[in-house]
């Protein structure tokens, strides 16, 4: 009797697919934890729960499978963007170091490890650029949508309020990665959001 596709067991895109999140969410947690470095391949097997082979089954090498998260990242911040906005994302990440919010997710803790590695890996920069307008271009069209709305100021360019929301973005980041006291810091991300809303003339 011939194997054919008829008795070959076949691995469903579901299970592929669980498999690769188990993946992710597993090695989120051990790169917040250990730092892109610290994060070994016997430290990825305890905090996946699989072996390395089925690690390196889905991803080639450490460095793809870090990218691949954090892309993974972008996408979800992408799309919390999409609906409320970059402020959101920022909130998120807040309330992610205060351990006080809902933050499933988990971004910070692959946002501060990329922000490390852009200021020190020209490689990893090279790699990251090319994965990393996803949440630019949602955040310019979050703001487009928002201006026709008529709830964003028309007196700067998208671009400009983008970039401005951005800068914000990694600045929160660099003092949440210095340990800077964060606890007031709501109120500053109102003011972020007040900036850059239409203010319509009081009757």
């Amino acid at each position: 009797m011939s194997w054919d596709d008829s008795v070959v067991p076949r691995v469903s895109q579901d299970h592929l697919d669980a498999r690769r999140r188990q993946i992710l969410d597993g090695a989120r947690t051990c790169f917040a934890r250990h730092g892109y470095e610290g994060a070994t391949v016997r430290r990825l097997e305890d905090a996946t729960g699989l072996s390395r082979g089925a690690i390196f089954h889905h991803f080639r090498d450490k460095e793809s499978l870090f990218l691949a998260l954090a892309e993974d990242d972008v996408t979800r911040m992408a799309n919390v963007v999409a609906e409320r906005g970059l402020v959101q994302v920022m909130r998120n990440l807040l309330d992610g170091h205060q351990g006080t919010g809902d933050d499933p997710a988990g971004w910070l803790g692959t946002r501060l490890e990329v922000s490390r590695r852009l200021r020190t890996d020209p490689d990893f920069r090279a790699r990251w650029a090319e994965r990393s307008h996803r949440l630019t271009e949602a955040t310019r069209q979050r703001l487009r949508r928002q201006r026709d709305a008529g709830n964003l100021r028309d007196d700067v360019a998208v671009e400009v309020l983008a970039d401005f929301l951005e800068l914000v973005l990694e600045g929160l980041v660099s003092h949440l990665a210095m340990g800077l006291p964060a606890d007031d810091l709501g109120p500053v991300l109102d003011l972020v959001e007040e900036t850059v809303r239409r203010h319509r003339p009081t009757p």
